[in-house]
């Protein structure tokens, strides 16, 4: 199964040079448990463009689609067993990053 894990915090690109090492090596427990399938950092909200095409021409508008104080600021997607093994990774990841995690199955 494959799992989307969102990142959540107050602030973009804002981890400290010990939380990036622990990441890294939290990266490296992923790809060498063979769970690793990809992750990114996301930059600030205030740079996303919402796009609305479901009525007429599409509509374009600066900004995130929602107001909130947290965020995805970034995310992994991870391959696992099960839920169990997800929620134990993201676990130690969220101890990695510092941050709080959320974990969905893909359908």
């Amino acid at each position: 199964m494959q799992f989307f894990v969102s990142v959540i915090h107050d602030k973009a690109n804002s981890g400290t040079d010990e939380e990036m090492a622990a990441i890294d090596a939290f990266n490296e427990t992923l790809v060498a448990g063979g769970h690793w399938v990809f992750a990114g950092g996301l930059s600030d909200p205030a740079t996303a463009t919402v796009i609305d095409g479901r009525e007429g021409p599409a509509l374009f508008t600066d900004g995130p689609f929602v107001e909130t104080k947290e965020f995805v600021a970034g995310f992994w997607v991870w391959e696992a067993a099960d839920l169990d093994v997800a929620l134990k990774l993201a676990a130690a990841g969220s101890k990695a990053c510092n941050r709080r995690l959320e974990v969905r199955p893909f359908l």
